[in-house]
């Protein structure tokens, strides 16, 4: 099987094409992966072995309509990861997230179509439901994205599944809640807070710190990944359910004693514009169709996240921590 994975060099694409390099996945042991990304802020070729033999590397951009129909041609599935994804960053610049999130989808999902590529995964967001007081969303709770990432990645999500509609493109998407792990962009609220408590820097807490998020190991993430784009249904939405709920305060407080760190090191923040309260998904579908269940303890999987930038400071020493 060859699979392309675009954004392969970011957080979440690059462990899950390792994962296939390391024969993680049943049956596909001997897997080809070319990854596609154009190595913006956030793709880090360094998340990718240097070499392997049946991982292939292309320096290019979604958006480059004659680039895929030449790269396409061959490759059994596309798993689609590359987007703009830094809530923050799409307020100040949402230009460039309209046109990798919504344009770079279709540029892609249009050649898949016209180069004859069976299968494609598209890898999107918890985000696009918005925020929800209680309870939590199935894959039918309506969109309300509050962000223009969340409005671009929803825009994605309902462009994939019209290709699906009009065109019968063998196309699945799945949405996920907040993922964790080695090599996340210092951006992100986990490795931004780690690496600036292990430099003895003070971490900025939007608000009271009382907005709720999901939390699921990267792997978990990547497993769900292959069973949806190996299992999963044609046109079919799949929450990717069951991290671990915890207030952005309770997450700073583990990283505090995971850190050695006192608790004054915490600067409380204006907070984000339209900062969403709360994000629940109901992972119920995706447990029964395909057997998924979350096999990181979050505890265990946030100690061991803390050690891994510990003991890889030469990766993230440069990162931009002024925020």
């Amino acid at each position: 099987m060859r699979i392309l994975a675009t954004g392969g060099a970011g957080f979440i694409g690059s462990r899950y094409v390792r994962a296939l390099l390391e024969g993680a996945y049943p049956g596909h042991e001997a897997a080809e992966v070319t990854v596609l990304d154009l190595l913006t802020y956030a793709g880090n070729r360094a998340n990718l072995p240097a070499a392997h033999p049946r991982l292939t590397f292309v320096h290019g951009d979604v958006c480059d309509a004659p680039m895929l129909l030449d790269l396409l041609p061959g490759h059994d599935a596309v798993v689609h990861f590359a987007a703009e994804s830094h809530v923050d960053r799409s307020l100040d610049a949402p230009a460039e997230f309209v046109r990798t999130n919504v344009a770079g989808t279709q540029t892609l999902l249009e050649a898949c179509l016209r180069t004859g590529v069976p299968r494609v995964l598209h890898v999107s967001t918890d985000e696009v439901y918005g925020s929800i007081e209680r309870g939590s969303w199935t894959e039918e709770w309506p969109l309300d994205p509050s962000s223009p990432y969340a409005a671009t990645k929803a825009g994605s999500d309902l462009v994939a599944r019209s290709y699906w509609h009009s065109h019968g493109l063998d196309v699945s998407v799945s949405r996920c809640s907040n993922n964790y792990g080695p090599y996340q962009h210092a951006e992100k609220l986990i490795p931004l807070f780690t690496t600036r408590l292990l430099k003895g820097r003070p971490v900025p807490l939007y608000g009271s710190g009382a907005n709720v998020r999901e939390w699921m190991h990267v792997d978990d993430h990547c497993r769900a990944l292959q069973l949806i784009l190996t299992e999963g249904r044609s046109g079919q939405v799949y929450n990717i359910g069951g991290g671990t709920p915890l207030t952005n305060l309770q997450v700073t407080e583990r990283l505090l004693v995971l850190c050695g760190a006192d608790p004054d090191r915490v600067r409380h923040t204006a907070d984000r514009k339209g900062h969403d309260r709360r994000y629940a998904l109901d992972g119920g579908k995706l447990r029964e169709e395909l057997g998924f269940e979350p096999a990181v303890p979050f505890e265990q999987g946030l100690a061991e996240t803390v050690a891994w930038y510990r003991d890889n400071p030469d990766w993230w020493a440069d990162a931009d921590d002024s925020a």
